[in-house]
């Protein structure tokens, strides 16, 4: 507002505090178990912390499968999915891959990772393949720092970075993922 006038604040709860800031990433998160396993997990906790060495973040709960996978063997590939894929996202976020395949109950293809154990979703525009460096508790969370050692991406996907417009990209505001229309109405 130009005018010089400010704009009355409102409470929030705290449970809805994560709602105030503006939306995250929504990522599939592939891990592997030390038997060769592969996993899925859909997470909206996800940022880059680090441009050299090339460092990210993910939260996973230590409630999880992913998180015992990811815990062992000390690797993970942050797959970034298409809005074309959403009803596989909520699968992947809601059903646990300890007593199944999320691959196949999602009807998504594995792809050999270069230079990590668990493999890429080739239905993702890119992906980064990680190595954890650090781990550390945090709430009812952990936070893993994980080193990315190789990326990939679709090659009519990228500038100079990964065009989210037309990648069509998810994100995410706390509860059922979203993406509203008008981000990408350019």
């Amino acid at each position: 507002m130009g005018d010089g006038m400010t704009v009355p604040k409102v409470d929030v709860k705290l449970d809805s505090a994560m709602r105030v800031g503006p939306p995250t990433s929504v990522i599939l998160v592939t891990s592997v178990s030390r038997d060769g396993k592969p996993n899925i997990i859909t997470l909206g906790m996800y940022m880059h912390i680090s441009i050299k060495p090339p460092l990210v973040a993910i939260g996973v709960s230590p409630r999880r499968y992913s998180h015992q996978l990811i815990k062992s063997t000390g690797e993970f590939v942050i797959n970034v999915p298409p809005m074309r894929l959403i009803e596989q996202i909520v699968l992947c976020g809601e059903v646990s891959g300890k007593d199944g395949d999320k691959f196949k109950s999602a009807g998504l293809t594995p792809m050999p990772a270069k230079r990590v154990r668990p493999p890429l979703i080739k239905e993702c525009v890119s992906h980064l393949e990680c190595r954890v460096v650090r781990s550390y508790r945090t709430g009812d969370h952990t936070l893993f720092i994980g080193n990315v050692v190789a990326a990939s991406v679709e090659g009519r996907m990228m500038a100079e970075a990964l065009n989210v417009a037309k990648a069509k990209t998810v994100l995410h505001k706390g509860g059922k993922y979203f993406t509203p229309k008008l981000f990408y109405s350019a």
